[in-house]
């Protein structure tokens, strides 16, 4: 009876001595200090264009090494809307990256696609091909597609760096969107083919709503690295009126004797922030997107 009740009684661990051992405490400590000094580093250069950006021309010409501003004012950035004229930049900065990004995601859905459905050799070579060729450097580009703009007139047009465009979102958002359908199983769209359906309506009516997360991922990136041109835009826009804002922010605040960085800066801030809302707001459909295609 005795052995019975001892063994219905439960017996209690014994307590465990804490993980958290100088050594480890030590570690952990150090770890989050040296990210706070990466963030910090990494912050500071945008930090100094914010803080430079609500200097007034007073100030700036007082001190410009000061980590804190004296006084702070908005009025650079109304006289980038107003005096400046930064408004047209950012227009055809919207047209032209919202365009490419558009013919981006239909091509690269459609090579995606391909690639992720047909069964060739050399598949994986292909791929490869599609990755290096978004970076082949830039500057060996310019002066071909220079001589074929102008050619055909395209020089000073927003088809010229809509296409350009193209060189920097197609290759990344085929290698994304090809990894993506990869994943999709093969029997969606063939159940669609057996009910009728042919093979290009299979995959917008049956893949593509599937497939959203990538192709939102690679419409993103796209619009990102069209948003950040500037080379292009250097290289065959020659109209003030049709410039981009990247492209716009060089002649902005210059006049004889001197340049005004807090314009210059204010102009800066303003074509960061809808990048960083983008950021901000779909970094985790960025990163499932990109993860998407990782495990096979």
């Amino acid at each position: 009876m005795s052995a019975i009740s001892q063994a219905g009684v439960r017996t209690r661990p014994a307590p465990r001595r804490s993980d958290l051992t100088p050594g480890k405490i030590g570690k952990k400590t150090g770890f989050f200090l040296l990210l706070a000094i990466f963030v910090l580093v990494s912050l500071f250069p945008f930090y100094w264009i914010v803080i430079t950006s609500l200097k007034s021309n007073a100030a700036m010409t007082q001190s410009t090494h000061s980590l804190l501003p004296s006084g702070v004012t908005f009025s650079n950035y109304i006289d980038d809307f107003t005096k400046q004229d930064f408004v047209r930049p950012l227009i055809n900065s919207a047209i032209v990256c919202l365009a490419a990004t558009l013919v981006t995601v239909i091509v690269a859905s459609m090579a995606g696609y391909a690639l992720a459905r047909t069964k060739i050799r050399g598949r994986s070579l292909v791929l490869g091909f599609i990755l290096i060729a978004g970076f082949f450097p830039i500057l060996a580009m310019v002066g071909p597609l220079f001589i074929f703009f102008r050619h055909i007139g395209l020089l000073d047009t927003y088809p010229a760096l809509i296409l350009s465009f193209l060189i920097y979102t197609l290759p990344l958002a085929t290698w994304l969107l090809s990894s993506y359908f990869s994943q999709i199983p093969k029997e969606l769209e063939e159940a669609a083919i057996v009910d009728g359906t042919t093979r290009i309506q299979a995959l917008r009516k049956v893949i593509m709503p599937v497939a959203m997360p990538g192709v939102f991922t690679a419409a993103i990136l796209s619009f990102i690295l069209a948003w950040n041109d500037f080379t292009f835009s250097l290289s065959f826009m020659t109209t003030p009126n049709m410039y981009t804002a990247p492209l716009a922010i060089v002649n902005l605040g210059q006049s004889q004797y001197q340049t005004f960085y807090n314009l210059i800066d204010a102009a800066v801030v303003i074509i960061s922030i809808p990048i960083a809302l983008i950021v901000i707001f779909a970094q985790r459909r960025i990163v499932s997107g990109l993860t998407a295609g990782s495990f096979r």
